[in-house]
């Protein structure tokens, strides 16, 4: 079951769009405001609105810790904010001048991307604030955007119907026509789907569009085998343009929300329509879950944010309920631990962990030497660049340990690299 809990009306026109980090939610409007809910009781906090922006503002996101919030806006800014006081951190304008439609944070909090209007997309260094890079879309206006998972790529969508796929350095490496009369939103799945016999990883990605429909894709991206997009199903429950889909956190919902006002709820498993909700009185233009508990905010053209609670027995939550009796790593089995690690990003581990019979128990005992030697892990994290230049060097040896390596892909080492952020982002004010 799942009940409306809450409805705020604080904006003074259409809400364009919601997002929520662990404690708080935000929404933006065509009335040029951000607001911020406090998540324990849903009242506005002191410091909001957000006032900056000159017109209207389409889009808003948190960053992974939730201490800042990114918006953009027709006035061709991206503006990050500090969430615990409500000051801008910078103002980030778009080079072409271009109204910016969408922004979003990479997961490891690193990086920003805008797109605009003009077709043009702009990666943000998001601890200086400075330009990385800059490309653009062959035609039609940049409408959405969502990182995968593991940060390797993310793919934008465009107002003439295509999506296209770049990687972290903004090398485009596909673009496809996914939606004939246009894309409105995408969103990737955070939880990842295994292939056992060869230890690939895939991320399930939704796209939405103006022919009301909702496609299915599949993701894989590995240094070896390259990228490769999928199509896998359609879902048709609307009967008009959808304007808005997402992923619930743990990947066995999602919502969409359409011009027909209505917002619905399937499980991404079966595919089958698990709730349509029908409070708003306009369109649906912005849809969202909660990243730690089970809410969902759903905005629209009557100027409300609706907040719905899931009870814990619908379909999907009793799957996930026999999930969390492995909770504990000790009681993982090697198929768990074959998930986890393709979860962190290590899928090319693996094949090595299932051929030594990891499971919850052994991994939990694992040290690194073991890693080095019982599995012939190298355990060393190095510069991107200087590994590069080692391997291109035809070494085939770990820098470190001098013992062969068993495989020359680079595997991030995210951990690290996010902690790295989340300190640049606590210090550099």
């Amino acid at each position: 079951m799942v009940k409306l809990i809450h409805t705020l009306a604080d904006h003074g026109d259409d809400v364009n769009c919601c997002a929520f980090s662990s404690s708080l939610l935000a929404t933006c409007s065509l009335d040029k405001t951000i607001r911020l809910y406090s998540l324990s009781d849903f009242t506005e906090l002191p410091h909001s609105p957000l006032k900056l922006h000159t017109y209207a503002v389409h889009c808003c996101c948190f960053s992974p810790s939730g201490h800042i919030l990114a918006s953009c806006s027709t006035d061709g800014t991206t503006v990050l904010w500090n969430t615990q006081n409500g000051e801008p951190l910078a103002v980030m304008e778009q080079p072409s001048g271009s109204p910016v439609r969408v922004c979003q944070f990479s997961p490891d909090s690193t990086c920003l991307v805008s797109g605009a209007a003009d077709g043009t997309v702009v990666l943000w260094n998001a601890q200086s604030y400075k330009l990385y890079r800059c490309g653009s879309v062959k035609d039609g206006s940049l409408v959405a955007c969502a990182f995968s998972p593991d940060g390797n790529l993310f793919v934008t969508g465009s107002s003439c119907g295509d999506l296209t796929v770049w990687d972290d350095k903004m090398r485009c490496l596909h673009s496809e026509k996914a939606h004939d009369l246009g894309i409105t939103c995408c969103d990737f799945s955070s939880q990842p789907v295994s292939d056992g016999e060869q230890g690939l990883q895939y991320f399930r990605l939704a796209s939405c569009g103006q022919d009301c429909q909702i496609k299915i894709w599949v993701v894989s991206f590995t240094h070896i085998l390259g990228f490769e997009l999928k199509y896998k199903s359609t879902l048709s429950g609307h009967c008009a343009p959808v304007l808005a889909c997402a992923f619930s956190h743990n990947g066995q919902m999602l919502v969409s929300g359409s011009v027909d006002k209505s917002v619905i709820v399937y499980d991404t498993n079966t595919e089958n329509i698990l709730h349509t909700l029908t409070q708003h009185t306009r369109y649906v233009t912005t849809c969202a879950f909660a990243p730690n508990i089970l809410l969902l905010a759903t905005g629209s053209m009557d100027k409300t944010v609706n907040i719905w609670q899931f009870d814990l027995e619908t379909p999907c939550q009793a799957r996930s309920t026999e999930d969390e009796a492995k909770q504990f790593p000790e009681d993982w089995s090697e198929d768990d631990v074959s998930v986890w690690l393709c979860a962190q990003g290590l899928n090319d581990l693996v094949g090595i962990f299932k051929m030594n019979n990891i499971d919850g128990r052994e991994l939990l005992n694992l040290t690194k030497e073991s890693l080095a030697d019982d599995l012939k892990i190298d355990g060393y994290s190095y510069e991107k660049e200087a590994m590069e230049n080692w391997i291109s060097k035809k070494k085939r040896t770990s820098p470190m340990t001098n013992l062969v390596l068993p495989s020359v892909v680079l595997t991030p080492n995210r951990t690290l690299k996010m902690a790295i952020s989340r300190w640049l982002e606590t210090h550099q004010k």
